[in-house]
């Protein structure tokens, strides 16, 4: 099984259990030149973006832990072109989350980031 296909089966893992916990998603895998984000939808008044990341063994270390400071910067990048170019201003509530999956175990971090303006 390829990556690309493996990634999209944990990514519709994590949309289901974001959905069952309260939040509407409204985009799945928006990518642009300035970067991807796995899911984008609405949770408590915040337009959040979420990035999903799968280990299956702790090995090769922990899924929260590969959402680094440059990954932070991407999302960033990508999330200010998605509202952009969906004319959402900047006003709107942002929140950006993140959900690891490991050993069979979904941990979904609220916030887990502030947004980084670094261009």
């Amino acid at each position: 099984m390829n990556k690309r296909k493996t990634g999209a089966e944990w990514e519709s893992l994590a949309a289901e259990y974001l959905t069952r916990n309260g939040m509407r998603i409204t985009e799945k895998n928006f990518r642009c030149r300035q970067g991807e984000i796995d899911l984008i939808g609405f949770h408590q008044g915040y337009l959040v973006f979420v990035e999903v990341k799968y280990r299956s063994s702790s090995g090769s270390g922990y899924a929260l832990e590969a959402v680094n400071y440059r990954k932070q910067c991407r999302i960033c990048r990508a999330a200010d072109y998605y509202r952009y170019s969906r004319r959402m201003g900047m006003n709107i509530a942002v929140r950006y989350d993140v959900i690891g999956i490991q050993n069979g175990k979904i941990e979904w971090i609220q916030n887990a980031f502030p947004h980084i303006y670094k261009y």
